[in-house]
Formats: structure tokens, sequence, C-alpha cells
């Protein structure tokens, strides 16, 4: 019995200074390697409730100070033939490119030094967000009337975060965890009908939208240590 309890105790004491890797690292290098995002709304998009996957388009860099991390992050994301709905599902088809950058800003706050690590933060930071393509008529009444389209949307972002860390190695954790963007923009559109003169319109927005990042998986390595 008394050898079970003092295997049980080397155990604990072994897990317990494992999970203070984190406190023991000056810096570590973040890269996300699966994303669940909620894309800013372009022109006059319908189906804006969808969320796009992506795959190892960003990455962060976090300075360690104890429980606390200070994090520059960022990510860019580019797609071709982007299909979508504009104004309403039997107004419009739009067609083009898709290209969305942003860098952030912030801090996250662990709430343990234990093998899995719940944590929360906050990140402010800047976004672009810009589509090139065109728009053709869907009505049998305005048969082949097309344009050409360009929608860029340009702003600040605040994020809350939550998430968790795995520490699986001494200096390897991989991480999970949501955020919620709110997009606060300058918005400007341009679109150039294809007839003889080529009629052009603009229009400039500021808006604000709230867009859910559900789930980002990646990994994490932890250099230099403090002495």
């Amino acid at each position: 019995m008394n050898r079970v309890i003092l295997v049980i105790v080397s155990m604990l004491i072994s897990a317990s200074t494992f999970a203070q890797i984190d406190g023991n690292y000056n810096y570590t290098i973040g890269i996300k390697g699966y994303n669940i995002v909620q894309l800013p709304k372009i022109l006059q998009q319908t189906n804006t409730d969808d969320y796009t996957t992506m795959w190892l388009n960003s990455g962060m860099i976090k300075l360690n100070d104890n429980q606390i991390a200070f994090r520059i992050g960022g990510h860019y994301y580019y797609k071709r033939n982007l299909t979508f709905d504009n104004q309403c599902e039997t107004c419009e088809t739009a067609k083009g490119n898709l290209s969305d950058f942003s860098i952030k800003v912030g801090f996250e706050k662990n709430f343990n030094y234990s093998v899995i690590q719940p944590y929360f933060g906050f990140d402010i930071g800047f976004r672009a967000t810009n589509f090139k393509g065109d728009l053709l008529a869907k009505s049998s009444s305005t048969p082949n009337v097309s344009y050409a389209a360009n929608s860029s949307k340009n702003g600040a972002t605040f994020s809350p975060v939550l998430g968790i860390k795995v520490n699986a190695l001494k200096n390897l954790s991989f991480f999970a965890e949501s955020t919620m963007d709110f997009f606060y923009a300058y918005e400007r559109q341009e679109t150039v009908l294809n007839d003889a003169t080529n009629t052009r319109t603009f229009a400039k927005y500021n808006k604000l939208e709230t867009l859910l990042n559900p789930v980002s998986v990646g990994i994490q390595f932890h250099l230099v240590g403090k002495n």
C-alpha cells in the first residue's frame, strides 16, 4: 500500500514539474494548421453565415512571462473562383477572386500550469479583405447584363480568445482556440457595367461585423529556456 502511495505521489510531482514548461521558456512559435472561420461579407452577399476551412495559413509568435504571454499573429488567405449569390438568390451571381489578410497583437493568460492548460486572451489588429470579379444578372428580364466588381474592406478588429493547450512534450504543445472578431471597416465598392459607355458606380460604407471563428487547431514550439 505504501509503495502504491509513493508511486502516485512521484507521478504527481513529475507531472507538476513537467507542467512548468511554459513558464520556463521565453518564446513560443505557433502554427495554425486547421481553421474554420467566418469571412467578412462581400458586396451584398446573401450566404454570410457560411464558414470557410483554411489550412496552414496563419501563425504567431509569443513572448512568455510566467502565466501571461504577449502574442503577435496573422493570417493570409487567397481563394480563386469564389462564387456566391449577390443581393438575393435570384438576383445576381458573383464570380471572382478573394483575398483576406490580418495581423493582430494581444495577450493570453493561462489558468494553471498543468499538462492541460485552459487560457483566455484578447487581440486587436488590422484586417483587409478584397474581392475582384464579375456580377451576372439571373433574371430573365435582364439577360446578359453583367458588371465588373471590385470591393475592398479595411479596418480594425477586436477579438476575445478562449482556448486550451496540451503540453505533449517539454518543448512542444498542441492548442485549440475559438475567437470572435468584431470587425469595424471602411468599405469601398466599385462596379463597371459592361455596356457601350462602361457606366461606373461607387459606394462607400462604414460597417461593424461580428465574425465567429469557432475552431483553430495548431502546434506550438517553446524556445530559449530561462536561466
